[in-house]
């Protein structure tokens, strides 16, 4: 076993066991099960005091169930007023166990608050549970996130980043294993073995900086799209209420269901799911919470070469509207505005009719494509 993966083992083992607590113990768990969503909550509040951390609920009443999303806040030494939310659902799904959707993702939370605590902040982190993520309440006023973040923006509250954890345990080296919307099958791979950061076409420069910090502290594979929010999949979590409330948001995620056969049904549980390779996400998305200069002194030349590449980035420049980046073992493909030779969406709606080189070879972009 490699230093770094007998490293991540005790890690490994602590997402697992909140994984089969949440969704093997406690297993379904939403306002169809009150108690069930009690007993997640109290977990959630109780791991986090265990280690001597004050936890905040913020309380509301939801199908006449009490309710509550949880807090943990990690104040920041250099600008404690900047905030960064990191958060992800504890319900389930009705009719599921969740331990994909989206136990991973909060036993990631739950362990970031021990990763972070170690070394000061810059900006104040804070980490939350949010509730009532799942239908009913997806898209409507009563989801937890939602909830959180007006509140937040009526308390003039600065969020400079909102952090998504979207089911974080599937990934395969099997050829085919990913899916995607239609069109950017041609721009990504099509193995499931990457983690990948989404946001909408508004926070597409908070995202190239969440990535290009998740590069430079970890060498797990990762890809990338700024994409409008009516693709199917790229508002479907918490980060939506941010957007809503006006602060920049992405999404962290295995895809859901574009790779994980279980999604959203009774067998999502928590046997399925790869531990060794959820401990180095939870690892890299420390190093992006965490301080820069951190981060650069401990990269390796190649690490540092990839984060710093010109072809890493979430194009940011004006004319574009629609951008997409991927990335994997060297081979680097993006859609990008027309003086680079690639394929873009102009503001104008002009639709150009460039090629792209992907895995050494040539794919024709499409000719017509609807303006977002």
């Amino acid at each position: 076993m490699s230093a770094p993966r007998a490293a991540a083992a005790p890690l490994a083992d602590a997402l697992r066991q909140h994984v089969h607590a949440l969704a093997g113990t406690i297993g379904e768990r939403n306002v169809f099960r009150p108690q069930a969503l009690a007993a997640a909550e109290d977990y959630i509040a109780g791991a986090w005091r265990a280690r001597g951390h004050a936890v905040g609920l913020q309380r509301y009443t939801a199908r006449g169930v009490d309710c509550a999303n949880v807090e943990l806040a990690l104040r920041g030494a250099a600008r404690p007023g900047e905030i960064v939310v990191v958060g992800a659902h504890y319900d389930s799904v009705d009719g599921s166990p969740g331990a994909d959707d989206n136990a991973s993702a909060v036993a990631v939370l739950l362990e970031l608050a021990r990763m972070l605590a170690a070394r000061p902040l810059a900006r104040t982190v804070k980490l939350v549970a949010f509730v009532n993520e799942e239908p009913p309440f997806f898209f409507w006023g009563q989801m937890g996130s939602g909830v959180y973040a007006k509140a937040a923006r009526a308390r003039g509250d600065d969020i400079r980043l909102m952090c998504s954890l979207e089911m974080l345990g599937c990934y395969s080296d099997a050829p085919g294993s990913q899916r995607y919307p239609p069109l950017l099958r041609h721009f990504y791979p099509d193995r499931g073995n990457f983690v990948a950061f989404v946001s909408n076409l508004r926070s597409r420069r908070a995202l190239k900086a969440a990535v290009a910090a998740f590069r430079a502290s970890s060498g797990f594979p990762c890809e990338s799209a700024a994409l409008p929010a009516w693709i199917p999949g790229v508002g479907w979590s918490d980060q939506l209420s941010f957007w809503r409330a006006g602060y920049p948001a992405i999404m962290v995620t295995d895809t859901a269901f574009h790779r994980y056969p279980y999604y959203h049904t009774a067998s999502d549980t928590p046997e399925k799911l790869d531990y060794a390779r959820m401990a180095q996400v939870a690892e890299g998305l420390a190093g992006v919470l965490r301080p820069a200069r951190r981060r650069r002194a401990a990269l390796s030349p190649t690490a540092w070469a990839r984060s710093t590449s010109k072809s890493n980035s979430c194009l940011p420049w004006p004319p574009v509207t629609f951008c997409v980046e991927a990335s994997q073992r060297g081979c680097r493909s993006h859609v990008a505005p027309p003086d680079t030779g690639s394929w873009g969406v102009e503001r104008s709606g002009e639709i150009l009719d460039r090629t792209v080189r992907r895995h050494g070879r040539r794919i024709r972009a499409p000719n017509a494509v609807s303006r977002p």
